[in-house]
């Protein structure tokens, strides 16, 4: 039996991993890559490594044991139609018959068009029958924290969100959610809703980065439209800027709001405050 972690070399799977290792030996951990070479850190800890790719069917020919506990991590390719690539996984989880595949889905609160490929990927592993749970995981801290360099050379955090406001956590704080449920019971056929203790509105993030900068920083919110030829701008492909700027126009409707405390129960301590992540930024 091996608790299996696919996309183990992004920056969600990775955490997982490394929390895994923490928990349980080695050699009971299997890391899914398409680069082997990323992971041989891993590979010298003792960590299985397979290489597969959501996009060639045929490598997970045989990945999954019986017994397997599996996270499906989304992939990141939006234009290579994320719920096929998903079902590559579950039905290869399926023929394996493992005993549980948990996928990292969206808030069932987000309408905007990046929960699409969530609620498709939903929906076909509920159909498939195999053993699951849904961490339905909110925004990271990383989202905003790790691009601080415009913001500090403009002294603006430009968004498109309005007032609204975000339940996000750090990675490092899903991943920690994904273990719990990696590593224990009880929780088949589960959806949890995944965000962090405290919501926070952009006004409140732009003051805090001023505050551990030593800069002036405002929050300057635009419209949806503005935000989104921004972000073509900056170099984003079209369709992914209208997805990001799409989750803007949800969190100014409330729709990254996140409070039932599910991430804190599952991992058993508060999430990390957001100030703690923008000082790990400006560290570097």
């Amino acid at each position: 039996m091996s608790i299996v972690v696919t996309g183990a070399t992004g920056h969600l799977g990775r955490h997982v991993v490394e929390q895994l290792l923490e928990k349980v030996p080695a050699d009971q951990v299997t890391a899914v890559v398409r680069s082997p070479e990323k992971a041989a850190g891993l590979a010298a800890r003792g960590v299985r490594i397979a290489v597969a790719d959501y996009n060639a069917p045929e490598t997970f020919d045989g990945l999954f044991s019986a017994g397997d506990k599996v996270l499906l991590v989304s992939g990141n390719e939006f234009d290579k139609g994320r719920v096929a690539q998903h079902r590559v996984v579950i039905d290869a989880a399926k023929a394996a018959g493992v005993a549980l595949l948990a996928y990292t889905s969206a808030p069932g609160s987000l309408k905007a068009a990046l929960a699409d490929d969530h609620r498709g990927t939903e929906e076909a592993l509920l159909s498939s029958g195999v053993p699951y749970v849904l961490l339905r995981n909110g925004w990271y801290h990383e989202n905003y924290t790790e691009n601080l360099g415009p913001v500090l050379e403009h002294g603006a955090v430009v968004q498109a969100a309005g007032g609204g406001r975000v339940s996000s956590a750090a990675r490092a704080d899903y991943a920690a959610a994904a273990v719990a449920v990696l590593t224990g019971e009880g929780h088949e056929g589960r959806t949890y809703e995944l965000g962090g203790d405290e919501a926070w509105g952009f006004a409140e993030f732009a003051a805090e980065v001023g505050r551990q900068s030593g800069r002036e920083i405002v929050y300057r919110p635009v419209p949806v439209e503005e935000f989104q030829g921004i972000l073509t701008g900056a170099g984003l492909p079209a369709p992914f800027a209208a997805i990001l700027a799409g989750v803007d126009a949800s969190i100014e409707k409330g729709e990254l709001v996140v409070d039932g405390g599910d991430l804190s129960r599952l991992t058993g301590r508060p999430t990390t405050p957001l100030a703690e992540a923008i000082a790990a930024a400006l560290k570097g």
